[in-house]
């Protein structure tokens, strides 16, 4: 009987692809935050996709969804680099949670405010992301900064139309 694989666990394995291991192991570190607090915004932005409400609810309704599908496509492709450059994914909302900095939304706010806070998301994404392209950079891992790059114009677009519309 085939033996079955299924029992086992992702672990770091060695990478040589011209980044030391100390680089690599920040940079995972780096990623994992970036990873938590898109995790934690991707929850807030569905929260007010689902609640918003008053006259501008049909487009902030249709960006929610648009900036949630982004924000997931975007998790994946970041924990796969992770990956990539030799070390675990994070795992479950716990460990997503540690590492964020984006505060959890504890309770139902007037949209109003809940668009703000979501700017201020997005505006705190940017800055924790262009320390990651930073980073990725010093260690020349062009791979990483290119991926992180194109996320911060995303969270500075999404900043500006969410403050557009509350306007």
């Amino acid at each position: 009987m085939a033996h079955s694989n299924m029992q086992t666990v992702a672990q770091e394995f060695p990478v040589e692809t011209g980044m030391d291991r100390k680089d690599r192991r920040e940079l995972a570190k780096m990623l994992t935050q970036i990873i938590g607090s898109s995790h934690v915004l991707y929850a807030k932005v569905r929260g007010v996709h689902w609640n918003v409400v008053g006259p501008a609810f049909y487009s902030l309704h249709k960006m929610t969804e648009e900036e949630y599908e982004d924000l997931n496509v975007a998790i994946d492709d970041m924990a796969e680099r992770i990956r990539a450059i030799g070390f675990a994914a994070p795992t479950g909302l716990k460990e997503m949670m540690e590492n964020s900095v984006i505060s959890d939304q504890e309770k139902l706010l007037p949209a109003n405010d809940m668009i703000k806070e979501l700017v201020e998301d997005h505006e705190k994404m940017a800055r924790l992301i262009r320390e990651g392209v930073s980073a990725a950079e010093e260690v020349d891992d062009v791979k990483t900064a290119d991926l992180l790059t194109e996320r911060i114009g995303v969270h500075e677009e999404a900043a500006w139309m969410l403050r557009a519309t509350i306007s």
